[in-house]
């Protein structure tokens, strides 16, 4: 076998592959041969076809057969040959495939890039930390408190945070609007559920009152027909009903599924949740800082096929988000160029970190991963035993290990700077997620 490589660009390679003429006409010899033994012909036994008979009807199919199975066969033999790792499936050009000559083909591909992560001790990373404060665990439980408000019917005007069942009719140059117009719509005044205005209009209205309330639509108001234009609501106050906190007690505890019966019982429970947030959130921001550092510092070419492959896999996690009856392929790929490039970049370095520090998961950490994760059900021993029962969970899990091991490798050489911030500044949400999956 004959294999030239030709390089017509950094990653991409123009393969051309010449297979004996002797190999080929053995494969499809092959292929007749057992054709022969199963072939119905009239006028003949099974298996008694004479092999001219054979030729004459079945050796097109079986040529073109021969031909799939040897380009597939020679190409994996070339790139061992030659050391080359594909990135994706060749495009295939048929040069020469007539009977008695070579088999000549024309394989184009793109391969990984070759690199050696750099750049290490030019990353800087803040590292925060922080406590569950008494006055962060008094918020958390008022938080708790408001989720779960009931609201109860009150004979005074409505106030801010008051919840009024109501009627309105909208009107837009004295005509009323498609969708601007509802019976019994509950409405919490302040919730900014509708458009400015139109909640403040309402404060200190009581159960029975009719007001005429005139707003504006928003500029950049989802209807276009109706941005920016005045609008009139002649709205009927039905109820009012203030909100009303429960009560910190077991009903209230049962709610969340915790068994603890006291209030300083809920508390520690609370408070390990909202520890156990802090920590994942602080590690996130550091995970972010290391994988901006690694991209900046080891700019590297995509392949476009794993670019391609990692565009359909968000186009698709997409319609399964957000629904309706689209097809991933009818969204736009630029709408995720820039995302899935990221991701991919961010999977090459992270597997070359991997393999240029020879990590491997820690075992111990998989261990600790999986209790941490089982602390928060009622039954942590099962959910340990069930990771440990599922293989492709506990691979899920090694695969997070080990990008952790990732980080903690370039936190080594990186400038790490310590800082010290209150709860709330610590588990605001990252400003851009980093994920290297």
């Amino acid at each position: 076998m004959q294999v030239s490589v030709e390089n017509t660009s950094a990653l991409e390679r123009r393969m051309t592959i010449a297979v004996p003429a002797e190999r080929v006409e053995n494969e499809v010899n092959k292929r007749l041969q057992q054709t022969a033994k199963r072939a119905k012909v009239a006028g003949f036994r099974p298996g008694k076809v004479p092999m001219s008979v054979i030729r004459q009807r079945f050796e097109a199919d079986a040529r073109q057969e021969a031909f799939g199975d040897l380009v597939q066969a020679s190409f994996y033999e070339a790139i061992v040959e030659q050391k080359l790792n594909p990135a994706g499936a060749p495009a295939v050009e048929p040069k020469s495939f007539e009977k008695g000559k070579d088999l000549e083909f024309v394989a184009i591909f793109e391969v990984f890039p070759e690199f050696t992560v750099a750049g290490l001790e030019s990353i800087s990373v803040e590292r925060l930390s922080a406590e569950v404060a008494d006055a962060d665990l008094d918020n958390m439980l008022e938080v708790l408190r408001k989720q779960n408000t009931r609201f109860e019917a009150v004979e005074r005007a409505a106030q801010k945070d008051d919840q009024v069942n109501i009627d309105f009719v909208g009107k837009v140059d004295g005509e009323a609007f498609a969708g601007g117009s509802a019976k019994g719509t509950q409405l919490v005044l302040g919730s900014g559920r509708m458009i400015p205005g139109f909640e403040d209009g309402l404060v200190g209205a009581k159960a029975g009152e009719e007001r005429v309330v005139n707003v504006t639509f928003p500029e950049d108001y989802q209807n276009l027909d109706l941005a920016g234009k005045a609008a009139e609501f002649t709205i009927t106050v039905n109820s009012v009903a203030a909100p009303v906190l429960p009560e910190l007690n077991e009903e209230f505890f049962a709610q969340f599924g915790i068994k603890e019966t006291t209030l300083e019982g809920f508390r520690a429970e609370v408070r390990k949740n909202m520890e156990r947030e802090l920590r994942q959130a602080i590690k996130a921001k550091v995970k972010n800082q290391v994988m901006d550092g690694l991209l900046a510092a080891n700019p590297i070419e995509v392949p476009k096929a794993l670019l391609e492959n990692e565009v359909n896999r968000l186009r698709v996690q997409a319609v399964q988000q957000f629904g309706g009856n689209i097809k991933p392929e009818q969204l736009p790929a630029e709408l995720f160029e820039e995302q899935a490039k990221r991701r991919v970049v961010l999977g090459l370095i992270v597997a070359e970190v991997v393999k240029q520090f020879e990590l491997k998961p820690d075992e111990g950490k998989v261990r600790e991963m999986i209790e941490e994760m089982a602390s928060a059900y009622q039954e942590p021993e099962q959910v340990i035993a069930w990771y440990y029962k599922n293989d492709q969970q506990l691979n899920e899990v090694r695969s997070v290990v080990l990008e952790e091991q990732v980080v903690d490798t370039v936190l080594q050489k990186a400038t790490v700077t310590d800082k010290s911030v209150s709860y709330e500044d610590a588990v605001k949400p990252a400003q851009a997620p980093a994920a290297a999956e």
